[in-house]
């Protein structure tokens, strides 16, 4: 059995002397941080048996920041596992030692969310938030803001040139994708219908724009219904996808822009039909894995929620470190996509 790295073959591989290694792992004496990660690198490299000590060490001397985040949707899969990798993606910054407060907001009340977004601000020094745009989040967004509080846009924009910056998909690509896959999976051109949640939610309004475009564009031998508006519920969504069928028996798609795909999957099984709709949604969740499966959803467009999750942990703790940015920006993130061949 090969023997177990000494100390000696960590200071060989870090380049620095026993010393120094000495230093890091018992913190008797500050290291630049450049020389503890250099040692922390090796460590992991040659399987030193104290690197996670090393670690934790090095953590010790990182700042601590609290990071608030408010979601919509307390019960739904998807922002319960957005919770999930926030808090992974937290615990894993690597310069600074992160706390997060996470809170949901079972309504879409502006006012509501403004009352829980000014308590988050209490306590936290950076903010992500899912919200609408609406001129009351729009002002109290410029309240933190004077106050050094950053706020970020999560999913869907609000608040532009206000807050910190938007982190997401871009959304008008969404739509224009899932207008392209209607178009390529469709058996031939019908009817197309497109539900949103709120218009007040900017990400909404601009998967409709870019899915309007691309059948004007790209494929006007369709024709785009009028948009309904859902209040993203499985209710309101499944009544109105079965008054869709029975209208339009050349329904060719239908792409659920918004929350409630549920209840159009569920008004799709219920009509048990010899040929349905092409039908998108997003996110990835049981309901929705469960729907391509049984092929009665085409595709998922789903957000790379650990990936958006770093890159927002990253952000906060820029803007906590440096200040608000000069020019509030956007983080557009490639989205994901499944298909009944590889969920």
């Amino acid at each position: 059995m090969a023997n177990r790295p000494t100390i000696s073959d960590l200071a060989r591989a870090a380049g620095v002397g026993v010393a120094t290694v000495d230093r890091v792992l018992n913190g008797r004496l500050p290291v630049r941080e450049e020389t503890a990660r250099r040692v922390y690198e090796a460590a992991n490299s040659i399987g030193y048996h104290a690197a996670g000590l090393i670690r934790q060490r090095m953590r010790q001397e990182l700042p601590e920041y609290r990071l608030g985040f408010l979601l919509q949707k307390p019960g739904h899969h998807f922002y319960q596992e957005f919770a999930r990798e926030i808090e992974n993606a937290v615990s894993q910054a690597s310069h600074f030692r992160g706390v997060p407060a996470i809170e949901f907001c079972a309504s879409q009340a502006p006012d509501e969310i403004v009352t829980k977004l000014k308590l988050l601000a209490g306590r936290c020094r950076s903010i992500g938030l899912v919200a609408p745009d609406h001129p009351s989040i729009t002002a109290a967004v410029d309240e933190l803001k004077a106050k050094n509080i950053s706020v970020f846009s999560l999913l869907s924009d609000f608040a532009a040139g206000i807050r910190e910056g938007y982190v997401g998909v871009n959304n008008r690509k969404v739509g224009r994708t899932a207008a392209w896959m209607i178009t390529k999976a469709a058996k031939k051109p019908g009817k197309v219908a497109i539900f949103v949640g709120s218009h007040r939610f900017h990400g909404h309004e601009l998967r409709e724009i870019g899915f309007r475009a691309f059948f004007r564009e790209e494929a006007p031998q369709f024709t785009v219904l009028d948009t309904m508006v859902n209040l993203e519920t499985r209710q309101i969504t499944n009544e109105a996808m079965a008054e869709l069928l029975r209208r339009h028996p050349d329904l060719a798609g239908c792409y659920v822009a918004g929350g409630g795909m549920e209840g159009a999957i569920s008004a799709i099984r219920e009509a048990q039909l010899e040929q349905s709709p092409v039908m998108i949604v997003n996110e990835i969740t049981p309901e929705s894995r469960a729907a391509l499966a049984d092929k009665i959803v085409t595709m998922v467009i789903a957000t790379p929620l650990p990936r958006l999750c770093r890159e927002l942990t990253e952000l906060m703790g820029h803007a906590i470190e440096s200040g608000a940015a000069n020019a509030p920006g956007q983080t557009f993130l490639p989205f994901d996509i499944y298909l009944p061949e590889n969920i």
